[in-house]
This record gives C-alpha cells, structure tokens and sequence, in this order.
C-alpha cells in the first residue's frame, strides 16, 4: 500500500490497485505544530454519494485533482481507492453533480517523530474546525502523539468529511 504521503503529494500521485488506510484523528489542543508545518496546499471536495457501502469524492488540491471511493466503515481501517482525473473534470463535478456543500480546507504537513500528521483547516461552513490525522502500516502501529495533539475522534462520525458536507461544524 502506498504511504498517504505518496497518495497526497502533488509531485507523486499514483494509482493504487487496492488498499487499506488506517489513520487515526485528533483534535488539537493548540497551534504549536504550525512551527513545523508545510506551507500548505487548499483543497475542495465534494462527494457524489454518501450512503449505502462507500462515498465517492471528488477533490482538487492546488492544480490537480482525484476521484475517491471510500468504504464506509466507521474506524481506523477502511478500503480506498484514488484514482487522478482531469481538473476540468473534478471543477464540473463539483459543480453538478455532489450533494451536501463542498468542503473547503487547508492541508498542511508536519513530520513527529518519524510519523507525517496531516492537518486540515477547515474554512467556510465547518471553519474553526482543525483536525490532525496520522495513517498508519497497521491499527497496532505504536506512533508518538505531539503534545498539540488533543481528544481523539477516530471513532466519532461527525469529524469524517463526508460527513461535515451535510452536517457542518458550525451546525453542532
């Protein structure tokens, strides 16, 4: 399976035959992570479907953009599928054809202790919501937590994006 890093980065996007993400969510407890952050990437997403046994997700980031299937499981592990599509695609999908409102966020990077953390700040309709999130090899993989790591959310269904396209952080 490929690294989120190696699924996410503009400069390496690959298509991957099958694989299984295993990443965990966290609030945080403050902005201390921006110090070591990347300079961020803005991302906007849609999703075409969110019932039944997956969604299906339309995302640009920066010039680039990816159709995800996600299984819809509830916790750390979960099947997803990204496969790359033209941006004018991605932009008219987004448009026409997804349900709920877009999400709208940025992403930064921060590598601790040898783990990559993705933080996203969210914007618009779920703005003040910051979320960090490590993928993980395997649901036992032991990784150190940074102190501006809170509360984790893993297992709440209204931190997942899909989620926050119909019912948004500032609606709670």
């Amino acid at each position: 399976m490929l690294s989120r890093v190696a699924r996410d980065s503009p400069a390496s996007r690959v298509k991957n035959a099958m694989a299984r993400e295993i990443e965990r969510k966290f609030l945080l407890e403050n902005d201390a992570w921006r110090s070591d952050a990347s300079a961020g990437i803005r991302m906007r997403q849609g999703y075409l479907t969110q019932n039944g046994p997956c969604s299906v997700r339309v995302r640009v980031a920066g010039e680039r953009a990816w159709l995800n299937i996600k299984s819809a499981t509830l916790g750390i592990s979960r099947l997803e599928f990204d496969y790359p599509i033209p941006i004018a695609d991605a932009e008219d999908i987004l448009e026409t054809l997804c349900v709920g409102a877009p999400i709208h966020k940025t992403r930064y990077h921060v590598v601790h202790a040898g783990h990559l953390w993705e933080i996203d700040v969210f914007e618009g309709d779920n703005a003040g919501l910051v979320v960090a999130e490590i993928e993980l090899q395997g649901p036992e993989e032991p990784f150190a937590l940074p102190e501006w790591a809170g509360d984790e959310v893993s297992f709440d269904l209204r931190y997942y994006n899909v989620s926050l396209a119909t019912s948004p952080y500032k609606t709670w």
